[in-house]
């Protein structure tokens, strides 16, 4: 914008300079050729017995020469009075411009750090640029308050909504243990025990797609590697109880973010990729981290599992959907927050999740972060790349 009023000032006073100066020849030129037309008849005098009699040639040279030294000396003025103008109108429009760039400065920092305490607070005379600043400043005041009520209901509903689960969990499960409760007793009790757990599950899940869309999140440095590692590690006696082989390859991929929402967003994908899975147990989770060729660090999780049309795949993603239909929402294996959550974890790292149909059955879902870690240190394929290609199920 500053370039583009410089031009446009310089541009102006170019043209209104030419104009200028294109009246001015005008007005010299009809002058000087009045002055040749009413000038006196020229006196004939006798020198050395001649007559000697002025020609009306001199006057025409004069006045095109005098034209000439307008033009050429208008122009050398122009061009020098003109770049002093453009330069002027550089400065001019840089502290112009400057309120404008405070806010643009400051919608920069809130959107890199996530927090809504800065302020513009721009100072100084009431003009068009402090007006936007100040309406900025409200807007960022009416956002934090919103946040800050959003961020108090979060807890607070974590508080209410779980404290009566334990308590009626605990209940059932009293009433369920005692001397003399019946078979049938046991059997209410376990199912109430199962849509409890449910609930606990869907509540859970709904508070970390909360703080995972609208908390500001501590940022430290986290190898995904690791991440990886420990959740495959954790997952393991389930995996192991569904008959469902998972492959991990943990290269190096450190990156900056928040390692408790980073390790539920692995977790995520490797349970949903092992829930999801073949029943024949054949079925198979390929877990990978690495460090993408631009510089981004990316999880892959592929799985074996039932054949998942292309158009089916973007409504994963969204709460509450599953696949199968709209109608099946919670399971008691799951809430269908899963990959919602996946992909608020990405949103809030500044990067992006895509999920593709595998050929044979399952899917892969790559996930994909900036990398804001230092690199990762170079090794040998043999010592730190990924296993060859034979030890991967095909």
């Amino acid at each position: 914008m500053r370039a583009r009023l410089t031009l446009v000032n310089g541009g102006l006073f170019l043209v209104a300079g030419l104009a200028l100066l294109g009246v001015t020849y005008l007005l010299f030129d009809n002058q000087l050729a009045r002055s040749s037309w009413s000038a006196p008849e020229p006196d004939t005098a006798a020198t050395d017995g001649a007559t000697s009699v002025a020609t009306p040639a001199q006057p025409v040279v004069a006045t095109s020469d005098a034209t000439a030294s307008l033009l050429t000396q208008g122009a050398i003025a122009l061009v020098v009075v003109g770049g002093v103008a453009v330069g002027c109108g550089w400065l001019v429009a840089g502290r112009l411009l400057a309120p404008l760039r405070r806010v643009t400065d400051t919608a920069r920092r809130i959107a890199d750090s996530g927090t809504l305490r800065e302020r513009v607070a721009l100072s100084g005379s009431y003009h068009e640029v402090r007006e936007l600043a100040d309406t900025f400043d409200t807007m960022l005041e009416r956002l934090d308050r919103a946040f800050d009520g959003q961020r108090h209901f979060v807890a607070n509903a974590s508080h209410e909504l779980r404290t009566p689960l334990t308590l009626s969990r605990a209940l059932v499960e009293l009433a369920m243990h005692r001397a003399t409760a019946s078979p049938d007793v046991r059997r209410l009790g376990e199912s109430l025990l199962e849509i409890n757990a449910r609930h606990e599950r869907l509540i859970a899940g709904l508070l970390m797609l909360a703080r995972a869309e609208h908390e500001h999140h501590d940022h430290s440095p986290v190898d995904l590697a690791d991440v990886v590692t420990h959740v495959v590690a954790g997952t393991a006696h389930e995996a192991a109880r569904a008959e469902v082989a998972v492959h991990e390859s943990a290269a190096p991929a450190p990156m900056t973010g928040d390692a408790l929402l980073l390790e539920r967003l692995v977790h995520n994908l490797v349970e949903n990729a092992v829930r999801h899975n073949t029943e024949d147990g054949d079925g198979w989770v390929r877990v990978a981290s690495r460090t993408a060729a631009d510089g981004t660090v990316e999880i892959e999780v592929t799985n074996t599992g039932q054949t998942i049309p292309p158009y089916d795949v973007p409504g994963l993603f969204e709460p509450f959907r599953r696949l199968g239909g709209p109608d099946q929402v919670v399971s008691g294996r799951s809430a269908g927050l899963g990959l919602s959550i996946v992909r608020a974890i990405a949103d809030a790292h500044a990067g992006t999740v895509t999920a593709e149909p595998r050929a044979g059955g399952g899917l892969t879902v790559t996930v994909s972060l900036p990398h804001q870690g230092s690199p990762p240190a170079t090794s040998s394929p043999d010592a730190a790349g990924p296993p060859a290609a034979a030890s991967w199920p095909a």
